[in-house]
């Protein structure tokens, strides 16, 4: 009897300033449509260390695998070249192209006047004001979301945003992208750009920069209409 074709494993990589938590309802989401999602546990202390741990998250995978990255972790999910990853899903993510650097496209345009003032510490991390987490992070998360997101927050190093990127992997993979329209971190104009220059399947939405907390039924959507073509690309 033919098995048909090997449902793929959702991975799923957090931003700055926060952690594999983030994804929670998303990772629920999944499970109830009957796919594994995992969330892969990245240090933010270089983008060359961040995609190796990308690298050790995929290869505790078997099949085909779907990335998805917010923010951030959209240049992570680019800088990975694996034959297995058969989609890229961007959730208000950062997609530089290659020689450019996050800090590039992160402030390509104007900043949103209630968009936190972001600096590095002593150490050379960058911590997010705990009023830019309501302000801006998730403006339209409950006092809870928001709160907790404050508590467990991880800085990002400014070593990060800095270093230039390879070619990226969405040159040669399928990928989509979610337009956060009312983000206040990375200008909804930077993101429709690079969703254009990565020719990305697109769909915006009235939502904030953290969608996977705010709005994860709409991330749970695209995630699966990736899914849906990977796994028909695969049986192809």
């Amino acid at each position: 009897m033919n098995p048909g074709p090997q449902k793929p494993t959702i991975v799923l990589v957090h931003g700055a300033w926060a952690d594999g938590t983030s994804w929670k309802d998303v990772i629920l989401g999944l499970d109830r449509e009957g796919l594994r999602a995992i969330a892969a546990p990245i240090p933010l202390t270089s983008l060359g260390d961040d995609a190796a741990a990308l690298k050790r998250t995929i290869a505790r995978t078997q099949g085909p695998v779907i990335l998805a990255g917010h923010a951030y972790a959209g240049a992570v999910i680019g800088a990975v070249n694996d034959d297995r990853v058969k989609a890229l899903v961007y959730i208000a993510g950062l997609a530089p192209d290659e020689g450019e650097t996050v800090a590039q496209v992160f402030y390509k345009d104007e900043k949103h006047a209630q968009s936190p003032k972001l600096a590095p510490d002593a150490d050379g991390f960058i911590w997010m004001p705990d009023e830019g987490f309501g302000n801006a992070f998730a403006q339209n998360g409950t006092a809870e979301q928001i709160a907790l997101s404050a508590a467990v927050q991880r800085p990002i190093s400014v070593k990060c945003i800095q270093e230039p990127v390879a070619k990226p992997a969405w040159k040669s993979k399928h990928s989509w992208f979610l337009i956060a329209e009312e983000d206040r971190m990375i200008n909804p104009k930077t993101q429709y750009f690079m969703a254009e220059r990565m020719a990305a399947k697109t769909h915006a939405y009235p939502v904030d920069h953290t969608p996977l907390l705010t709005s994860p039924l709409k991330v749970v959507e695209i995630v699966m209409e990736a899914a849906m073509e990977a796994k028909q690309a695969v049986s192809a």
